[in-house]
């Protein structure tokens, strides 16, 4: 994956003359203290991250943590007052005001948490509202509206209101103005946190299909460590202005680093947070015979692989014994050759695994090509799921 946004050492003061806040924070000044000192608020400190073409950065934390404010500082609508905004490549904050119209028009959409849908239009209208303001002709822009309102699931709804849709089908309207566009990056600035829970469930669950679809890069701001778990492919979380930790979601489950972090890792199911790969034990296979390898369960039995990786059979500890004392595997012991294993793929979760395991048959861990790349014990699985996986080795990196 590509770099598509990069945020170097941003700031912001809320000041029309934010020196002497700065200052202070380079020396090492904490936002309480410039506060008493200068009466300034301070809004973000020092605060660096990357964000990966076609990921879900989530960006979480308390009320007054500073991840609103991240949100409006990268399409400036705060102006940051010190560090820069690289949207592939190019710095956002020594962009002039023609520039910075056409980033925002073209580059950068955002979709609200109280929807900003104009009451007074269709939604087709609110749709295509984006592309109006770029210029672009009445007809193709009604053409496009009816695309993402298709792809949003309201293809029947354009002619209607906003005012009679529920509030989900109203933030679908958000967001399908926001892909219409087809901007760079989508900011999320709490886009479900308004939505009663099972609605707001159902538009997470939209929000994953699409993006598995159309692979958008997506800044996504929430409260609600739940949610960041569930989208995320990266999490940033923020506390005081500063970003304190940055991961993977297990990454951040397993070592949040301070009680601030930990506080809302506490409620995980890590059932169905880890996958297979966080907990298995990656193998080494051995050759068997000609077009076939071996790889041992550690268990007394071993998996049989095709020359491709594929698992093809188990040997049973008898047999397995017979080859150890140079024994031939051959045709005459390939009737030893059983077929009562489970597949697990690395990308499951923990809780599914546990699901497929069945007493006395090895499970083999494969990936998205069907290829062998570990074993999953059943005291394995308990492990990861009651605590942090045995061997970090499994697959996890933050």
């Amino acid at each position: 994956m590509t770099e598509r946004l990069r945020v170097e050492n941003l700031c912001k003061v809320f000041s029309k003359s934010p020196e002497p806040a700065l200052r202070m924070l380079a020396a090492g000044a904490k936002k309480s203290e410039v506060l008493t000192k200068t009466g300034m608020v301070v809004g973000l400190n020092d605060v660096s991250l990357s964000v990966q073409s076609g990921a879900i950065y989530m960006v979480m934390g308390l009320s007054g943590s500073g991840k609103s404010t991240l949100a409006r500082c990268i399409n400036r609508l705060n102006e940051p007052s010190a560090g820069r905004i690289l949207l592939d490549g190019q710095d956002i904050v020594a962009a002039g005001e023609a520039e910075l119209r056409d980033i925002r028009r073209t580059r950068i959409s955002m979709v609200f948490q109280h929807f900003a849908l104009l009451p007074n239009r269709t939604v087709a209208e609110n749709a295509e509202f984006g592309l109006k303001l770029q210029g672009v002709s009445p007809q193709v822009r009604r053409r496009r509206a009816e695309e993402v309102l298709s792809i949003v699931g309201l293809a029947r709804w354009g002619n209607h209101y906003p005012h009679e849709l529920s509030g989900g089908m109203r933030q679908r309207v958000g967001l399908a103005r926001a892909l219409a566009t087809d901007a760079d990056v989508l900011i999320m600035d709490e886009a479900f946190s308004a939505l009663d829970p099972l609605i707001r469930t159902e538009m997470q669950d939209e929000l994953l299909r699409l993006q598995r679809t159309l692979k958008k890069t997506i800044l996504f701001i929430t409260h609600d460590f739940q949610e960041a778990l569930k989208l995320g492919t990266r999490i940033a979380i923020m506390a005081d202005g500063e970003l304190v930790r940055e991961g993977t979601p297990q990454s951040i489950v397993l070592d949040p680093g301070s009680d601030y972090v930990a506080a809302f890792t506490r409620e995980v199911d890590r059932s169905r947070l880890f996958d297979a790969r966080s907990a298995m034990s990656p193998v080494q296979p051995v050759p068997l015979t000609a077009g076939l390898c071996l790889a041992e369960t550690g268990d007394g039995g071993g998996l049989v692989l095709d020359d491709g990786g594929h698992v093809v059979g188990v040997l049973d500890a008898e047999t397995l014994r017979g080859l150890r004392e140079g024994k031939p595997y051959g045709d005459a012991n390939f009737g030893t050759l059983r077929k009562d294993f489970v597949t697990v793929r690395e990308c499951d979760s923990l809780l599914d695994a546990a699901r497929a395991h069945r007493a006395g048959r090895p499970m083999a861990v494969v990936d998205e090509e069907g290829r062998l790349t570990g074993t999953l014990a059943g005291d394995r699985i308990l492990a990861g799921i009651a605590s942090a996986p045995p061997h970090p080795a499994g697959g996890l990196h933050a």
